[in-house]
């Protein structure tokens, strides 16, 4: 989500600074344009460091042998918590 966000404010503010030449009376419209285009790529890089981040994770497999059955039974666990 926040890697859309950051696009998308860095494409609203393009198109301030490069495309609209309004003058507004107190608000420096390319200056918004430039605050816009430098959140956004803020956002989109903070969005890329949190989503590599995430894809680190610890598998833990392990598998036995029921004693009354003689199947296999094997519990996997995906980050690291407690096998259940």
């Amino acid at each position: 989500m926040s890697i859309g966000t950051g696009v998308a404010l860095v494409v609203i503010g393009a198109i301030l600074y490069f495309a609209v030449h309004v003058s507004v009376a107190g608000i420096d419209i390319p200056v918004v344009g430039l605050i816009l285009m430098a959140a956004g790529a803020i956002v989109f890089v903070i969005g890329l460091i949190l989503l590599f981040g995430r894809r680190r994770s610890v598998s833990v497999s392990r598998s036995n042998v029921d004693p009354a059955t003689g199947e296999r039974i094997e519990r996997r666990d995906i980050d690291g918590g407690p096998l259940v």
